[in-house]
């Protein structure tokens, strides 16, 4: 079939595109800046159009000879979101209707009957109903909290539980929620395209096997994570407004996000049936729990894993990386929080002097003075790490330990990558509140080389944040006297034949 998605640049829209080319539909990918699409890996296997919803001309271009519309849209980061969406919405359902699409397919809220709604989820559903009333069959999917990389929801419990090792809460961490993982959203996506009878149009609700309250979310996320256990103590003084700015204060994600989202807490979000399994069975698998949904969540961290190497969502041999993991369409502010210290140094060593500094890390016969002090330096960005050096310059090897002078595996660090002659990098393998990486790497330059330093951390709770923040002039001063020893020995170093 011919699918349009619109919004195709967003968290579910990226997501969808692929998983609707590998079922054999030719998409339409539809964005209001579809160049943030450039380096999708699926971009020459679909139309990319520049659609604006507000626009009708630009959605009904968008629109002409598609079978099925899927509407991934929302203007949550604009205060007067509930006319933009609403104007949106009829512009679409116009011009589906004049298209002649066969299939509407619409992914908002669970809206829980007997309620007074909050804005965003009031909304949603306006939305969903306008749609419904397009005289084109309309498929609408209500989800609760989306567990992926990426959401928004999904952002906001990370960062609050991994910050704060105790919270005071307003007493929405009480309310239960079915949360839903990203696969399963995408599954019933993909299939309410080829759902039958043609003409069904109506609205289901989807949902994960748990229903949670937001505190046993918090509490079993930190389980998952590996943190101790976090302490929510629910006061009702605090308003859902006073907590969003409480959140924004906390978290990266956008007060204009933030609000409404957390205003939408209040609201009970759980499935009232399951009439979609009627239409859809469960994937062969099982719906995925919520624990495995966020362990999948967590597995890639945002530029924290070969940043270098880290485009859109291809793995090796073309695999589709899972849906689960951030991609860079995703906000600044989503995929968990990585620190960074990056430095850059010109030298007028050629980049093959330069390269056989960066690689002498953890060889007994170094060379000069300052090569030596080179893995000094490295030795001391993470304690207990030093390193115990090898009696044969061969250069290292991936997965091979330099490891501390008492052996393995009490410390030290691992050789995670080498793209021979430009980069290598390294892994530290001793004991810390996170993940710490660094990367070393050398390019000619028209006079010489450049000479690039990465030090890379990725945080585990609020012990980690400390880490980095309590270390930074340590940290600073080591860090820059190891790229200055590191270029100032290759322009002094004599050229070295070797061969690997």
């Amino acid at each position: 079939m011919r699918c349009v998605v619109m919004g195709a640049t967003g968290y579910i829209g990226s997501r969808l595109v692929p998983e609707l080319l590998s079922r054999g539909h030719v998409v339409r990918a539809a964005a209001r800046t579809p160049a943030k699409l450039a380096e999708a890996p699926w971009r020459d296997r679909a139309e990319l159009v520049t659609a604006d919803v507000t626009d009708s001309g630009q959605v009904a271009a968008a629109l002409a000879g598609q079978d099925v519309v899927y509407y991934l849209v929302h203007s949550l980061h604009h205060h007067d979101f509930a006319e933009r969406d609403r104007v949106a919405a009829h512009n679409v359902a116009e011009a589906a209707r004049r298209a002649g699409v066969r299939r509407i397919i619409y992914l908002g809220g669970i809206s829980p009957a007997g309620q007074r709604l909050s804005a965003h989820l009031a909304s949603r559903g306006e939305v969903g109903q306008i749609l419904l009333g397009s005289g084109v069959p309309t498929v609408v999917l209500r989800a609760a909290v989306v567990i992926g990389s990426g959401s928004a929801s999904f952002e906001m419990l990370r960062y609050l539980t991994e910050r704060l090792p105790a919270m005071v809460t307003p007493r929405w961490v009480g309310t239960r929620v079915q949360p839903i993982a990203i696969r399963d959203v995408l599954y019933y996506l993909t299939r309410a395209a080829e759902l039958v009878p043609a003409g069904v149009s109506r609205g289901f609700d989807i949902g994960g096997p748990d229903i949670l309250t937001y505190r046993e979310m918090m509490r079993r996320y930190a389980a998952v994570a590996g943190l101790p256990r976090r302490f929510v103590v629910p006061v009702p003084l605090l308003t859902p407004w006073l907590s969003a700015q409480w959140v924004n204060l906390v978290t990266p994600v956008p007060r204009g996000i933030a609000v409404p989202l957390i205003s939408s807490l209040v609201n009970e979000v759980v499935c009232r049936d399951q009439d979609i399994a009627a239409y859809v069975p469960d994937p062969a698998r099982g719906l995925t729990g919520y624990d495995e949904a966020v362990a999948l969540a967590l597995a890639r961290t945002r530029e924290a894993r070969e940043p270098s190497r880290w485009t859109w969502a291809t793995m090796p041999r073309g695999r589709p990386r899972p849906p689960s993991e951030p991609l860079p369409t995703d906000p600044d502010w989503s995929g968990g929080t990585v620190y960074q210290d990056a430095r850059e140094l010109t030298t007028a060593a050629d980049a093959g002097r330069l390269w056989r500094v960066i690689e002498s890390v953890g060889d007994e016969h170094g060379g000069r003075p300052r090569a030596r002090s080179v893995r000094g330096w490295i030795d001391r960005l993470v304690p207990g790490a030093a390193t115990r050096r090898r009696s044969v310059p061969r250069g290292p090897r991936v997965g091979e330990p330099l490891c501390g002078r008492s052996g393995w595996p009490p410390g030290g660090w691992r050789v995670e990558d080498v793209d021979r002659p430009r980069r290598l990098r390294l892994r530290a393998r001793t004991r810390l509140p996170g993940r710490a990486w660094i990367e070393l790497s050398a390019a000619p330059t028209a006079g010489g080389s450049v000479y690039r330093q990465r030090a890379i951390f990725e945080p585990r709770g609020l012990a980690g944040h400390l880490c980095w923040k309590s270390l930074a002039p340590v940290r600073g001063a080591a860090l820059g006297r190891m790229a200055r020893d590191i270029t100032d020995t290759a322009e002094h170093a004599r050229p070295v034949e070797r061969s690997w």
